[in-house]
């Protein structure tokens, strides 16, 4: 049985890159869209989520990676970038409908990542497409405590 932890998050603005939203011409309609190809093929399906990754905080907690339940190593997703790895953990968002939201915790390894990197306290969610997010409204998430730890 999974045990959760229960951890508040308030959105706070990304780098635009995965959603595309940032205009650079390296990632044309952004780096999910670019990847979703190959994480299919491995395994993993972005089909139920909107393309463009939640950026929450979690501060003044911080996050440790304990075991992902996926995890991909040297995905080569993009022409001249470097291959990189990749892990997703199982997470549940309870926000503006106060119902869970099942998702998962995009990871994107940051010894492999070569730019765009993220706070210690900073989480990107996949979730469906959800109205009214916006910077600065507050969420409350569901981990597995065997997934990631929060201290």
């Amino acid at each position: 049985m999974t045990s959760w932890q229960t951890v508040a998050a308030r959105i706070v603005p990304g780098h635009q890159v995965a959603s595309g939203l940032n205009g650079d011409p390296r990632f044309p309609g952004g780096t999910l869209r670019m990847q979703a190809p190959f994480f299919h093929a491995l395994g993993f399906d972005l089909g139920a989520y909107y393309r463009g990754t939640i950026n929450v905080s979690i501060a003044p907690c911080a996050y440790r990676v304990v075991k992902a339940p996926m995890t991909f190593r040297k995905v080569k997703w993009h022409p001249i970038e470097p291959a990189e790895d990749f892990s997703f953990f199982d997470v549940r968002v309870i926000g503006p409908a106060s119902l869970p939201i099942a998702g998962s915790i995009y990871y994107p390894h940051p010894d492999t990542k070569p730019e765009h990197f993220q706070q210690p306290d900073v989480l990107e969610l996949l979730l469906p497409y959800i109205e009214g997010i916006c910077p600065g409204m507050e969420l409350t998430l569901e981990i597995p405590k065997d997934q990631m730890a929060i201290a």
